[in-house]
């Protein structure tokens, strides 16, 4: 069989390191007591999970670990489980567990291994949530691979965030997962102890350049872009295990082609609900779809070409089963007010320029902004529940307002940039963008990506111009983001800040063009045709509406209100709409409700 260059990308991040960086991925030799590297934990629904990440055992010592919480002066044993060899995990499961107390934990192998972290109370009446959030932890020693973390980790302590997020390519060792891991867990793991973290696997963690997962059927090359996974069965969900085990239990656990598993699911934590996708999972490869208009059948350099010829029926993104989920999640406020998707990548072509400066791509299908009907699907479901939408895998750190009918119309986004960045992108529009603000850059405003989806750019962090070879950090345009959550003002503050930066120092400054505050409204910032009559509570306040079209009995959107009026808008101003308000026993239904100049309904609670 004749070897395509597509093939050998599977293992190009590990051959082409130099010697000492390939020793560096080896697993290290570690006393008997220290054989638990990390653990990673989230608490939803009084479900703590919590997954332990070990080194490699010995022939003869036992394959019990356990896990115990401090009482008192002493520790009581809560579970043992059986350690999973192939990638040495552990993953624990507490039913009823009491997430209104701070609790110290301890996993313990054998007679001395223990590691000791902290499972938070959760912070329900906390005003701000903050969630630190990282992707992109490149190997290669000459763009970042090998600094030191503890800049990233001394941040997370001094924002005391709330929650971690890493989207993706958490591993760029596509052979060895395990010894990788290990490297991220002793890179991250004193911050990763102490707080609950969404970790989720993109294409370099299981083992390949790009992915396109087409329901888990086998892709035949390491560059994906035929459709599938290209590593074997066993080692993606060794991945999948060791990254999302830890996760609350999917929305639908029912497993993809070949057993593959499956982890989109949601998570409630401080009165934010978070959706967690799988970008990659259903998405369709693009080769045996579409013609090939590049040197690479996804990456498109033909600028004449059109873009809707490559937005075919059978070009699948989230696919039904996400939609599905979206939709329930979407009408689902339990114990939320405000709402936030997670997820590998952003809704668009995030970038004009790849790998170095004269590397214009025209349009990118590796990115979310393909197919656009699928991209129109997800964003659609995702403003129905006013959505703000956080993740990564660009490279390249952007501000984006997204639109399907018009400008502005849906949900923002913010990428967040790679922690240590081998390969550099550029977001530079060939025309000047529409409907600036006074004094912003001719690269913002209103555009147009390379598959003609709408957006507007509001701040992007390129790397530094006529210094792409550089190997400073800052240049490279390397970091980590920052969301914070204001639950009673109801807004959403990014920031964007550089590595080997202080973020408490006097004069600290992230990258221009952050800190950026928005409100949650402006997730569906799409214009009212007209207006349903004012809701009117009496007896209670902080309620969740939510909006049906009768003729459709779809969803128009759901949303806990803060106060104890609300007109809801419609999208078309005839037909009528049936309105519920409240939850639980407490539930109320309006039907045949039809848009009005004019008119207040009372509700009593």
């Amino acid at each position: 069989m004749k070897t395509t260059i597509f093939a050998l990308l599977s293992s190009f991040f590990l051959c082409t390191a130099p010697a000492a960086q390939r020793a560096k991925l080896q697993i290290p030799e570690v006393s008997r007591d220290k054989v638990i590297c990390f653990a990673l934990y989230t608490v939803h629904a009084n479900v703590l999970k919590l997954t332990a990440q070990l080194y490699p055992l010995q022939d003869g010592e036992s394959r019990d670990v356990h896990l115990e919480f401090e009482n008192g002066d002493d520790w009581r044993r809560a579970a043992t489980v059986p350690v999973i060899e192939h990638g040495w995990t552990a993953p624990f499961r507490v039913e009823k567990w009491d997430d209104s107390k701070v609790v110290r934990y301890r996993v313990r192998h054998g007679e001395k291994a223990e590691f000791i972290g902290t499972v938070r109370a959760n912070p329900k009446g906390k005003d701000e949530i903050v969630i630190a959030g990282f992707t992109g932890n490149s190997i290669h020693p000459g763009h970042g691979g090998d600094i030191s973390k503890q800049d990233l980790c001394g941040n997370v302590e001094r924002i005391d965030a709330d929650l971690l997020f890493f989207s993706g390519d958490q591993v760029y060792d596509h052979n060895r997962h395990l010894a990788a891991w290990l490297k991220f867990g002793r890179d991250f793991g004193s911050v990763i102890k102490d707080r609950p973290t969404i970790t989720i696997p993109d294409d370099h963690d299981v083992g390949q350049a790009n992915l396109w997962g087409h329901g888990g059927r086998k892709s035949n090359t390491g560059a994906g872009h035929d459709g599938g996974y290209f590593k074997p069965v066993r080692y993606v969900k060794m991945v999948e295990r060791a990254q999302t085990s830890h996760l609350p239990d999917p929305f639908d656990p029912t497993p993809i082609d070949r057993g593959i598993g499956v982890y989109y699911t949601n998570l409630t934590w401080g009165g934010v609900s978070f959706a967690i996708l799988e970008d990659r999972k259903f998405k369709t490869g693009p080769s045996e779809i579409i013609p090939k208009q590049g040197p690479r059948p996804d990456h498109i350099r033909n600028p004449n070409y059109d873009p809707k010829s490559v937005d075919v029926p059978e070009a699948r993104l989230l696919g039904e089963r996400q939609l599905k989920f979206l939709d329930a999640w979407a009408r689902d406020w339990t114990d939320a007010k405000m709402k936030v998707a997670l997820s590998q990548t952003i809704f668009c072509g995030g970038a004009h320029i790849h790998g170095k400066i004269g590397g214009r791509l025209h349009a990118d299908l590796d990115s979310n902004g393909w197919p656009q009907t699928g991209r129109n699907k997800a964003i659609d479901a995702l403003r129905k529940a006013f959505a703000f939408h956080f993740a990564g895998d660009q490279h390249l750190a952007t501000i984006f307002h997204h639109g399907i009918d018009d400008w502005n119309d849906s949900i923002w986004s913010f990428c967040v940039p790679s922690i240590a960045n081998l390969y550099l992108r550029w977001w530079k529009p060939e025309q000047p963008g529409k409907n600036r603000q006074p004094g912003q850059d001719e690269i913002l405003g209103e555009h147009l990506d390379g598959f003609h989806n709408k957006l507007t750019a509001w701040a992007v962090a390129n790397p530094e111009p006529g210094r792409a070879g550089g190997d400073r950090l800052t240049t490279r345009a390397a970091g980590f983001g920052v969301v914070r959550l204001d639950t009673k003002a109801r807004t959403i503050t990014m920031e964007c800040w550089p590595r080997n930066v202080d973020v408490s120092a006097p004069g600290a400054k992230p990258y221009p063009g952050w800190p950026k505050t928005i409100q949650q409204t402006d997730n569906y910032a799409r214009k009212a045709v007209a207006h349903l009559p004012t809701f009117v509570l009496e007896g209670a306040t902080d309620q969740v509406f939510e909006v049906v079209d009768e003729a459709t009995d779809e969803l128009v959107y759901a949303l806990r209100v803060p106060g104890p009026r609300f007109r809801p808008k419609v999208f078309r101003a005839d037909g009528k709409f049936t309105v519920f308000v409240g939850e639980g026993d407490s539930r109320r239904k309006f039907a045949g409700v039809a848009p009005a100049e004019e008119g207040r309904i009372a509700v009593r609670f």
